[in-house]
């Protein structure tokens, strides 16, 4: 019987054909147009699969992964793994992995295009111009922000939430701009005080001081909403927000007041609370750059994540430890072990 990877969503060729060279049968479900199957047609596919490969915006929860006591693993496709239940993965002995460190430097190019984007209201000036409306040079129109120091010859202060690897690219993008760099990061405060070029500053004084304050932490229980209307009445009216990490990191209601009550200049999002649903008053506002979770959206990126979640896939198909494991623990479940003799075929229990 051949091995089955569940791939509930149009992945890249390239992945479906990492997984056939290694001999492994690639399941796709979804619609002709590459619309996502429903939680229905997810868990009828993966009760014939030995792995699943789910990309990072779909929800894995408990009740998927109860469909098929035997599924060996799951490969996220997405450095995120926040949409997939991993205390329950664990418990059931099932690996969980993700695909770090391909799409950091996509990612932070993308946080610069939407902070430089609202910085200089490109997005409104093309509307401007492609609608016919521009009459000449003059005026007051669109008048931006300096991201460098300007006229005015003042370095502007990036705040940069979450300095991990993506935080990290941000910071190094920002010393052609010869700005002023602080950072709130809990867990890396020793560190970020030996750092070079940046400053450690807790987060309500981060938000003061920023020009520009930029989003890349991953979405815990600690980290839901923490920028509500509290920090938001903290940031400076001339200040901008910029969000490529997770939609819940903010409360979108409270953005939405902050922006139509001016306590903000603007925001640029790529994520969103309730994807693909977004708050609908943020939708009419002219002080906002929406796009649509894209951080990761180049080919090269996407191509390389697929090939590292497919050669995820085919570790645990092999009973082998995957390189890049977010649940390590579960090698130490009876669960696992239990997998590992089970219904398929006996395996080794070296991991």
């Amino acid at each position: 019987m051949s091995q089955k990877v569940l791939v509930p969503w149009a992945m890249p060729k390239i992945g479906i054909e990492t997984l056939r060279m290694a001999k492994v049968e690639p399941v796709s479900i979804h619609g002709p147009k590459g619309e996502p199957p429903s939680l229905k047609e997810i868990i009828e596919g993966v009760r014939n699969a030995d792995v699943m490969l789910p990309r990072g915006t779909q929800r894995i929860q408990r009740e998927v992964m109860l469909a098929n006591p035997n599924l060996r693993g799951i490969a996220n496709y997405g450095v995120g793994y926040d949409n997939i239940d991993t205390a329950s993965a664990t418990e059931l002995g099932i690996p969980v992995t993700n695909t770090p460190e391909i799409l950091t430097e996509t990612t932070a190019d993308l946080a610069w295009a939407l902070l430089m984007a609202m910085a200089r209201k490109i997005p409104q000036a093309h509307r401007h111009t492609i609608a016919g409306q521009w009459k000449g040079f003059g005026g007051k129109s669109f008048m931006g922000l300096d991201i460098g120091p300007g006229g005015s010859n003042r370095r502007k202060v990036l705040g940069i939430i979450g300095l991990g690897r993506i935080g990290m690219a941000v910071m190094r993008r920002s010393r052609g701009f010869r700005m002023r760099v602080i950072a709130y990061d809990p867990y890396k405060k020793e560190t970020v005080g030996k750092m070079r070029g940046v400053e450690y500053r807790e987060l309500d004084n981060l938000l003061k001081k920023s020009d520009f304050v930029t989003l890349h932490c991953p979405l815990t229980e600690e980290t839901r909403h923490l920028i509500g209307r509290r920090e938001l009445n903290l940031m400076k009216p001339t200040a901008i927000l910029i969000n490529t990490s997770r939609g819940p990191v903010v409360d979108e209601r409270a953005l939405l007041l902050a922006l139509e009550s001016g306590k903000i200049a603007g925001a640029g999002l790529d994520v969103y609370e309730e994807e693909p649903q977004i708050t609908p008053g943020l939708l009419k506002l002219d002080n906002v750059v929406l796009v649509p979770h894209i951080g990761s959206a180049t080919t090269d990126t996407r191509e390389q994540m697929a090939i590292m979640a497919a050669k995820n896939a085919v570790a645990m198909l092999k009973r082998k430890r995957p390189a890049n494991i977010v649940n390590p623990e579960v090698f130490e479940s009876p669960e696992y072990f239990r997998k590992l003799e089970g219904k398929r075929g006996v395996g080794s229990k070296a991991v």
